[in-house]
């Protein structure tokens, strides 16, 4: 009977904190003063739209990009001028990046054997690392063999199977097809929490940033617009930024006073109570708004079977349209008069010029 491998070490976690850091292209900054602190065996990810600055970070952390300015330090000790081979970091990028003549065990087995350990020791750590990211019957098989789903797991193994202080993971599902990725962001999630590794992970997905991280960074021209867990950045989006690219939001007119922001006749309160009162446009979450018996009087535009819920858009009286995200019991058809109310959940402001708003709100 064979014995099952022995876990991959669990770690404390380390502690990653980039000062201040700059990096620029020909002139252009891809990093303006980057900060941020990646806490003992957290998983962060950075999460923005394409030239945010969200990649050029985790090549500097890796030692692949030199930085202008600034700090990175590890546990305290700046390793700026360090090599990438001198970080002690494990990388999954979105390419997979196996080596073609070699089966799925000597890929994972490939930096233990750059380290010079011996055989059995390899053969025994590339082992737990397939059993770890399920695939300890595949130590055999080489790269055409395997699923593009298996071979970046093969490449999480291989990252994992060094015990790296930090990992790195930089887009690393935008490959995979819809089910494979969801199947595999939660497996990165679950190894994540049982090894209690610092984990950075680079995505422009939304749903994979909310589903892995513990805290979510937002990027935007090279710098960090709100960081905070899933939960807050959903339902207490700093600015208007925020509230457009985390989630899905409604952008109504409406009106500030007396610390509410007026919609279509419904007070709703403010997630920053300061807001100058006057006109703005308000955001507001789709789940946010129901159907109802009466009230806000709507007309069916489509509506969305998608599986666990439904989504269907409307249009007001004054032609705007508003989206709705609802259970599945409830099956509006297009064409159809409804009336919606606003849940009463708060809402994020932006200031709207008066001559843009609309009758019913002045």
């Amino acid at each position: 009977m064979i014995s099952q491998p022995p876990l991959l070490q669990t770690r404390s976690g380390t502690v990653v904190e980039f000062t201040g850091v700059v990096k620029e292209f020909s002139g252009l900054r891809a990093l303006d003063g980057f900060n941020l602190t990646l806490h003992a065996g957290e998983c962060v990810a950075l999460l923005g739209p394409s030239g945010s600055g969200k990649t050029t970070a985790l090549r500097v952390l890796a030692g692949l990009e030199s930085t202008d300015a600034g700090s990175i330090t590890i546990d305290g000790i700046d390793v700026s001028a360090l090599a990438t081979s001198k970080r002690d970091m494990g990388m999954v990028f979105q390419s997979y990046s196996l080596f073609p003549h070699l089966s799925a065990g000597e890929n994972v087995e490939f930096g233990l054997r750059m380290r010079k350990i011996k055989p059995a020791e390899r053969r025994s750590r590339a082992s737990a690392a397939l059993a770890l990211v399920g695939l300890e019957h595949h130590f055999d098989r080489f790269a055409h063999q395997l699923s593009g789903g298996q071979q970046q797991r093969v490449a999480l193994a291989r990252a994992l199977v060094t015990e790296p202080r930090v990992l790195l993971l930089d887009e690393p599902l935008s490959a995979l097809d819809a089910k494979v990725r969801v199947q595999l962001r939660d497996e990165i999630r679950r190894i994540q929490t049982e090894l209690g590794i610092t984990t950075l992970f680079v995505t422009h997905d939304q749903d994979e940033a909310l589903a892995i991280a513990d805290r979510v960074a937002v990027m935007r021209s090279g710098n960090i617009e709100q960081v905070g867990t899933p939960e807050e950045l959903y339902s207490r989006p700093a600015t208007p930024f925020i509230a457009d690219f985390v989630g899905l939001s409604n952008r109504v007119v409406g009106i500030v006073r007396d610390a509410h922001a007026e919609v279509h006749g419904t007070r709703l309160p403010l997630i920053d109570p300061a807001v100058t009162e006057g006109p703005v446009r308000v955001s507001v979450r789709p789940e946010d708004i129901e159907f109802a018996a009466e009230g806000l009087a709507a007309f069916v535009v489509a509506s969305s079977f998608l599986g666990s819920l439904r989504r269907t858009t409307v249009r007001l009286p004054d032609g705007s349209i508003v989206l709705l995200q609802h259970g599945v019991r409830i099956h509006p058809k297009s064409g159809e008069s409804v009336f919606l109310k606003f849940t009463g959940a708060p809402v994020s402001t932006e200031p709207l010029e008066a001559a843009s708003v609309a009758p019913h709100q002045s």
